[in-house]
């Protein structure tokens, strides 16, 4: 097929099926995948252009979906894979409209005029699909979003109902919608009795999991009634680890010790539509002295779910940061560090720049040249990040 067939056949499959022209969906690029070297096809002598069908696209559940993802060169397909740090309104149309990142993060440290929706809108429009834009609202000393004055997830558990717990990520989450915010990386699903103001401390709801599974559920539900995706977190379990992985390396319990306890409310909320952020953590009996979000064996475990006796995860799974915490960035720099993260089987790498974006997309590229990553793995994760967007609809 010509590159010119090629573009024709991709665009009538969109106009067709309502793939690519509504605002919330991707718009029709002006260059589709034959103009992507890395997706371009040999003309064939045996059958037409017009004739030969177009190959599968993994994951993909309709024609939608795959016309969404044959939309997209290989190396926006990556880009896609990517959630960045931004300082303000500017570095993210820069990080947008030059590479297309999957989605930005807005931290501590990121200028405060981004709290627009106007704003946001506007840089989630320079790319080809909307963008993620997250945030992390858990509450209490972990509070980024101006106004939401939420409390800590301990003190939600001591001095709430679970059905005000729902409430409160209800509002919470209506501010962020507000805002243009489309994910929290909250609630915190950790089992913990630390101290307060240790690493995980007052972020965790309860040391007991039954109390942690009521309770996350229910500020996770408050969130989606408000159209913000919910991220739980740190899979596999942060909260009986040994030291903070801001720092350095985490071990945890061994695993068979874990699923009595720390797995428990990521089992209850395995299948639910929400993300999941995977931890620096390495697991005795699981993770071979690697972190978790560098682990095949921990991301199996996650998505497959029948390790632990859990439902299959098919939400979206992103690490932790890449770039500031010594669990990770004392051994691998971020473009290695994403590259093993996304091959061992995360849907998004998250860091808090946006340095190194360019070296990451040429790091997979490589990556997918050598067969360390597969195509197939790429396009799954960019539809699973789509469908979270509500980005493509069967």
């Amino acid at each position: 097929m010509t590159r010119k067939a090629a573009a024709a056949a991709a665009l009538a499959a969109c106009v067709a099926i309502s793939a690519c022209g509504s605002g919330s969906q991707v718009s029709a690029p002006s260059a589709l995948p034959g103009a992507d070297a890395s997706s371009s096809a040999r003309p064939s002598t045996s059958a037409s252009p017009a004739s030969r069908p177009l190959a599968p696209i993994a994951g993909a559940t309709c024609a939608a979906e795959a016309a969404f993802v044959r939309a997209l060169p290989v190396r926006r397909r990556l880009a896609q894979l990517l959630m960045v740090g931004v300082t303000g309104p500017a570095d993210a149309r820069a990080a947008v409209r030059r590479y297309g990142v999957g989605g930005i993060f807005i931290g501590s440290w990121t200028d405060e005029s981004i709290f627009s929706k106007s704003t946001i809108d506007g840089i989630s429009k320079l790319g080809r699909v909307p963008v993620m834009v997250s945030v992390d609202e858990e509450g209490g000393r972990v509070s980024r979003v101006p106004g939401a004055d939420l409390k800590s997830a301990r003190s939600m558990a001591q001095t709430m109902t679970v059905p005000q717990v729902e409430a409160e990520g209800k509002r919470v989450g209506t501010l962020m919608a507000g805002m243009g915010i489309t994910v929290d990386l909250a609630p915190d699903a950790d089992v913990s009795d630390e101290a307060a103001d240790a690493v995980i401390g007052d972020r965790s709801f309860s040391n007991d999991p039954a109390t942690v599974v009521k309770y996350a559920k229910a500020f996770a539900e408050g969130l989606r009634e408000a159209g913000v995706y919910p991220v739980y977190k740190h899979f596999p379990g942060h909260g009986h680890g040994s030291g903070d992985s801001h720092v350095g390396a985490v071990t945890t319990p061994p695993l068979a010790q874990m699923k009595t306890d720390d797995l428990v409310p990521f089992r209850a909320i395995a299948g639910e539509d929400a993300g999941v952020m995977v931890g620096h953590l390495d697991v005795p009996g699981l993770t071979g002295g690697l972190p978790a979000s560098l682990s095949p064996a921990a991301m199996t475990l996650l998505r497959d779910g029948a390790g632990y006796g859990a439902p299959a995860h098919t939400g979206v799974i992103i690490t932790d940061d890449l770039s500031g915490m010594g669990a990770i960035s004392d051994t691998y720099p971020v473009p290695q560090a994403a590259a093993k993260a996304i091959e061992a089987g995360a849907d998004m790498a998250l860091w808090i720049t946006t340095d190194h974006i360019e070296e990451t997309l040429d790091t997979l590229q490589a990556a997918l040249k050598t067969h360390q990553l597969s195509l197939d793995a790429v396009d799954e994760s960019v539809l699973r990040i789509a469908r979270a967007k509500h980005a493509v609809h069967c």
